[in-house]
């Protein structure tokens, strides 16, 4: 069964930090293009991140260029969000989701996590 696990969030002040890890079970992480997505209360699914094996460079949201980083581990089958210089408008549930066939920050993906919820606040 395919399945992906988020974990890392948490409550966090502004500026603080935090690392988001996405890991897959039932299959590999590294013959997938993989995303982070996030949604806020009564707002639309935002996606913030993609990385794919095949590009060197992933691709980040105007949003959160700059301060949010994506990695992954092949070891640890896992991909990491590292979340910097975090804003109140940060807060959200933080997806991450995987497909084999599409790529990009706004493509249907076919594997979701259940979420981590990220709040910032003082």
């Amino acid at each position: 069964q395919l399945q992906l696990v988020e974990s890392g969030g948490g409550l966090v002040q502004p500026g603080g930090s935090l690392r988001l890890s996405c890991t897959a079970s039932g299959f590999t992480l590294d013959y997938f293009a993989i995303a982070w997505f996030r949604q806020a209360p009564g707002k639309e699914r935002e996606g913030i991140s993609c990385t794919i094996s095949s590009e060197s460079n992933p691709k980040y949201a105007d949003s959160v260029k700059g301060r949010f980083t994506v990695s992954r581990d092949k070891a640890k089958n896992t991909v990491y969000l590292q979340m910097n210089s975090l804003k109140p408008e940060d807060t959200a549930v933080y997806y991450c989701a995987a497909d084999a066939h599409v790529y990009g920050l706004t493509s249907e993906y076919d594997y979701w996590g259940q979420g981590t919820q990220v709040t910032v606040s003082s």
